[in-house]
């Protein structure tokens, strides 16, 4: 997705010149949320300050927020039947090649140093240990700093080009405050008349706001939370509504839209979308003007080094714990293996799931 947003904003309509737009996608790699996402608010921030941003969070994020409301609608009424039981199942298996595979590729761009591989190990054993994800994560920073980690990516990207007016500065900040103000006032609300959804929208605010290092970072804090501490959800169906993520033309954590549909309808579906991507929302136009000064500074770089290093660790132990949740029969098996190798061969995620759909409706007729 990130092609396409360079080929529109620099290519296209000449918002951005190649250096700026490269170096707004280091910063998004960087802070939370899904960076495609993130990207694309960037561009509209450069170009038009925090209406533009906004513009086109929303102009990116409502195509995916409608679709899976709509499949998560069908998953609920047709779920319980055999074949969907089977798709789904063999769906799963896919997911999990998904996320092995996201964790593969996130080891090879993070993991460059012995001391991100000891930070990944610690990780991988204090999760598996069923500790906090977000303790491991606070853990891994100031194991970062501990032990002097070097932010390789924010070092050798370009500088950033994000002096603003002090007036354009201070207007983007009063912007921030008034939406916070807002967002409280919505819980507020939420804790007065449904607990339910205020539980929900504080559990997905939470989950964006410590996904460091792209969307499949809220993969594992997404488990945590909804199936092992508040169970929620069972494992299973939150692997399908990963799955249906995987259809829908947004990033991975537009699941937060299918987990707030089955908890509680269309308000649901809303009230968890809006949760899952304000943070990083918030994060990016804060953090775009003071960019610069930022990753110069070395206790940052270690910060953040130590968090993406732990990830590779979270990343690694949901696959593990996701593949244990399936019955792995041979139609599983098959897929689950044929979609990891296609994924490691760069075919795209989309056309990988497609193909997997396909093939499960061919499989259960067949048998």
């Amino acid at each position: 997705m990130i092609v396409y947003i360079r080929k529109m904003a620099v290519e296209d309509k000449h918002w951005l010149d190649k250096e700026a737009f490269g170096n707004g996608v280091a910063l998004c790699q960087i802070i939370p949320g899904a960076t495609a996402m993130q990207a694309a608010a960037y561009v509209g921030f450069k170009t038009r300050g925090i209406k533009g941003a906004a513009a086109t969070y929303i102009g990116f994020g409502l195509p995916a927020f409608l679709l899976m409301t709509l499949l998560a609608a069908i998953y609920k009424s047709v779920i319980n039947y055999p074949v969907s039981v089977f798709v789904f199942s063999c769906l799963q298996a896919i997911i999990v090649a998904i996320i092995a595979n996201a964790t593969i590729s996130f080891g090879k761009v993070t993991l460059k140093h012995w001391k991100s591989v000891l930070i990944t190990i610690f990780s991988v054993v204090l999760f598996g240990l069923k500790w906090n994800p977000i303790i491991i994560i606070a853990l891994a920073a100031v194991l970062g700093i501990l032990l002097g980690m070097k932010n390789n990516a924010a070092k050798n990207s370009l500088a950033v080009q994000t002096l603003q007016p002090e007036n354009k500065t201070k207007s983007t900040i009063r912007h921030i405050i008034f939406i916070l103000l807002t967002y409280a006032a919505l819980l507020l609300v939420l804790f007065i008349f449904d607990k339910k959804l205020f539980v929900l929208s504080t559990l997905m605010f939470r989950i964006d706001l410590f996904a460091f290092g792209g969307g499949f970072a809220s993969v594992p804090l997404m488990f945590h939370e909804i199936v092992d501490v508040r169970n929620l959800l069972d494992g299973k169906t939150l692997l399908d509504g990963i799955a249906l993520g995987q259809v829908t033309p947004g990033p991975i954590v537009i699941t937060a839209t299918f987990i707030g549909f089955l908890l509680s309808g269309l308000i649901g579906a809303a009230i968890g979308t809006i949760s899952i991507f304000l943070p990083s929302f918030l994060i990016l136009t804060g953090i775009t003007p003071v960019f610069d000064k930022l990753r110069t500074k070395k206790l940052f770089n270690e910060v953040i080094t130590g968090i993406l290093s732990s990830f590779v660790g979270l990343l690694f132990t949901v696959t593990i714990q996701f593949a244990l949740n399936l019955h792995w029969g041979a139609a599983q098996i098959f897929l689950g293996a044929t979609a990891l190798i296609a994924l490691l061969l760069k075919t795209d995620i989309l056309y990988v799931v497609l193909f997997g759909i396909a093939m499960s409706f061919i499989i259960f007729i067949v048998m």
